[in-house]
């Protein structure tokens, strides 16, 4: 049987006593691998900002590298590349998601939903580009798709696959943690909001931030500011390494 993943979960909660602000905590949590689902979003092969295309580009080797090693897990990976489903079509990865029958979604608990620490209200990027455009039209290549993976980047199918496959637990990596890794209907929000065990690979995402708004600061600073927003609002993040290093 393949070994549990073994993950040490970081999360935020405020101080009950004393000056107001947030106590981190680190947890030590055991998933069992069969019942846990790796869902890599939008890492596309291209971007209409150039300086996110470098960053993903950075990204997709390592978080291929995570990918192997939560396989031998027994972990399911779906592949979530929006608007590129026609792509797809035939992929088998693609096909058995498809053929899957249709399940009720969970109910959808209340959640408070505080508003991001930064300001992407100019849609986040950090390098100049003349307008937004979807020029991407595949994952990125640097990430394979094995048998057995899925390919979906639906919410419905989503529901589909964790109820196929006996998900309890979902595990978010891949871009951009303000926009898509929140926001998508297959994405961290609607995941906690159904009811599973939802963490994100901290050290696997990016932000889609431009320092020249607030709160002005790097584009690092940035994407550590929304990392911590998750972990005080959503779900706790973990380090890839707990994956990849023997433990």
């Amino acid at each position: 049987m393949p070994a549990p993943l073994r993950l040490t979960l970081r999360h935020q909660t405020p101080r009950a006593t004393g000056r107001t602000g947030w106590n981190v905590h680190h947890t030590e949590a055991t998933w069992d691998g069969a019942t846990t689902a790796f869902v890599v979003v939008d890492m596309w092969d291209t971007h209409w900002s150039w300086g996110a295309t470098e960053r993903a580009a950075v990204l997709a080797p390592r978080i291929d590298t995570v990918l192997k090693a939560a396989r031998g897990h027994g972990v399911l990976v779906v592949h979530a590349p929006s608007d590129t489903m026609d792509y797809y079509r035939e992929h088998p990865a693609r096909r058995w998601v498809l053929d899957l029958p249709t399940v009720e979604p969970p109910p959808l608990a209340d959640r408070e939903d505080p508003p991001l620490p930064i300001d992407d209200s100019d849609q986040g990027s950090d390098t100049r580009e003349p307008t937004w455009s979807r020029p991407w039209t595949h994952q990125n290549p640097a990430i394979e798709i094995l048998p057995g993976d899925a390919i979906s980047a639906d919410g419905q199918e989503l529901c589909n696959i964790l109820a196929a496959k006996g998900i309890e637990n979902v595990i978010y990596a891949g871009v951009h943690t303000n926009m898509c890794i929140l926001n998508r209907p297959f994405a961290i929000k609607k995941a906690v909001r159904w009811g599973y065990k939802v963490a994100l690979a901290r050290d696997l995402t990016d932000t889609m931030y431009n320092p020249l708004r607030p709160p002005y600061v790097s584009h690092d600073e940035g994407t550590a500011l929304v990392i911590g927003y998750i972990e005080k609002f959503w779900c706790p993040t973990f380090a890839s390494d707990d994956l990849t290093a023997e433990r």
